[in-house]
């Protein structure tokens, strides 16, 4: 699912989207959830991805769109050194949200993970210096 991130608030979340997804899509669980926060001219992601390592989770940036995707594999062997499982209830796949943030250099945008949570650092986009007015001498 993506999201647009708009001048007015890049990050804002379309209200009908998620009363939408309320009713139409309650059990949608492919979702990350996100908290998006801005500090010290940045916009900054902590995504929480619970049980993921660091090499199941890519970060991405394709027209204008960054996405985060986890993917958990499923263990194929159903016996450990503990006995045949009776009930597996980890949930296993991949899960992606996208962001909208617009024409910003990849290189500028840091990432960490820590105890399961993503940290994206995105730069705020420096509104564009209008240039002065400029005479032109007649001749």
């Amino acid at each position: 699912m993506k999201y647009a991130i708009t001048n007015r608030n890049r990050f804002g979340n379309n209200l009908f989207e998620d009363w939408d997804k309320l009713f139409f899509n309650p059990f949608e669980t492919s979702e990350l959830k996100t908290d998006i926060r801005e500090k010290d001219g940045n916009y900054i992601l902590d995504v929480d991805l619970p049980g993921f390592r660091k090499e199941d989770i890519d970060v991405s940036m394709d027209d204008g769109y960054l996405t985060v995707r986890a993917e958990r594999k499923e263990e194929k062997e159903e016996k450990d050194e503990k006995g045949r499982y009776l009930r597996r209830e980890r949930c296993y796949g991949t899960c992606s949200r996208s962001f909208y943030v617009g024409d910003i250099d990849e290189k500028t945008i840091k990432a960490s993970y820590s105890d399961g949570i993503l940290t994206v650092t995105i730069p705020q986009e420096q509104p564009k210096k209008l240039e002065e007015k400029k005479r032109i001498e007649i001749e």
